[in-house]
């Protein structure tokens, strides 16, 4: 039996365990898109007055819409070891289904690495703004973020199982 620990590479620790920022500069520029999702949860009553439009802070759906989009191109300032990627599309959309506030954030480039992190921040930023703007009405509200699939670049396409996209779960 052996006890050596298996090893990990991750492509952000040098091979002494020190993070860096990962050298892009000799892949290939590609499309790359991403799509992930937000789902906030709500109480009831909350949910009746954002989907009437009645809120005390004014059209809280357009609002995380933009704070969504703007999120998005600001990535590389919030995550540390993140690239400045080049948009070229950046969409959030929001669903009202079931007392749940759907938020789908789809971030596209044409860049030498992936757009993953962009759609996650999107959706993410959507989600707090949502929480920001309804938290006079329910401070008990809860949110989640997955990817919902990715497509371009050295990895190729990805695509969360459907089930784990309504429920929240892993896909494995």
């Amino acid at each position: 039996m052996s006890t050596k620990k298996p090893t990990l590479n991750l492509s952000h620790l040098t091979r002494d365990g020190h993070a860096h920022m990962v050298n892009v500069g000799e892949k290939d520029v590609t499309a790359r898109r991403a799509v992930a999702r937000a789902r906030v949860r709500m109480s009831r009553g909350t949910f009746v007055h954002l989907a009437s439009g009645d809120t005390p802070k004014g059209d809280v759906l357009a609002v995380a819409r933009i704070a969504g989009i703007q999120a998005a191109k600001r990535t590389s300032e919030l995550i540390p070891l993140c690239h400045n990627v080049q948009l070229t599309k950046v969409e959030v959309a929001i669903s009202l289904d079931g007392g749940v506030a759907i938020i789908d954030a789809t971030a596209e480039a044409r860049d030498r690495t992936g757009v993953e992190m962009e759609a996650m921040v999107a959706a993410s930023t959507a989600a707090l703004t949502l929480y920001d703007m309804l938290k006079a009405i329910d401070r008990g509200m809860s949110f989640d973020v997955c990817l919902v699939q990715k497509t371009g670049g050295k990895s190729g396409d990805w695509q969360r199982e459907r089930d784990a996209q309504a429920d929240g779960g892993d896909d494995k």
